[in-house]
């Protein structure tokens, strides 16, 4: 069988961990997106900048090749639906950490109505209630492909997969008795 390969860190710390506004803006974005631990949002920030390297580097290449990895890149992009499908170069340099963090399936869970806060779907993510077509997904930061959107909901075999379950009531109690606003 071969020995286990060694695990990598899949992230990079910050070159400056203390400066003020670089705690300030991670401390809200941990908040805003429910995320666990910095890890995470370092390890997407990682993602996003190794994007944007690879999109730095084709600029300089020859156009054959480039063409062809820089077709391949925003494939794989647009699949995840990070950018739209006719995006250019330019558009990935000009990600935001944001748009992958929107990507998440913990994002998702809470957009669509599925939880009452992002911390609550990161809950019922990893407890196996949440499925993308039939299929159960127990990891929070799970990116989402655009063809998945339309099918994450309750895993079958989930308690939550039954409108009448309490905690389900409890969604439409809340969204119901929620003002609009304008």
């Amino acid at each position: 069988m071969g020995d286990p390969k060694k695990q990598r860190k899949k992230y990079e710390t910050p070159k400056f961990p203390w400066r003020i506004d670089v705690l300030e803006d991670e401390l809200k974005l941990l908040g805003q997106y429910g995320l666990r631990n910095k890890k995470e949002l370092w390890r997407h920030k990682t993602m996003l900048s190794r994007f944007r390297e690879i999109a730095r580097s084709l600029l300089g290449m020859s156009s054959e090749e480039r063409k062809r990895l820089e077709k391949q890149l925003l494939g794989r992009l647009a699949r995840l639906g990070i950018i739209p499908k006719k995006a250019a170069l330019n558009d990935v340099l000009d990600l935001a950490l944001e748009n992958i963090l929107e990507r998440r399936l913990q994002t998702f869970v809470f957009r669509t109505g599925l939880a009452k806060s992002m911390y609550q779907a990161r809950q019922l993510i990893t407890h196996g209630h949440v499925a993308i077509k039939d299929r159960r997904v127990s990891s929070p930061s799970y990116l989402v492909m655009k063809d998945e959107e339309a099918k994450i909901a309750y895993a079958p075999t989930s308690p939550l997969s039954n409108p009448d379950h309490p905690l389900r009531e409890s969604f439409a109690g809340a969204a119901e008795t929620k003002p609009e606003t304008k």
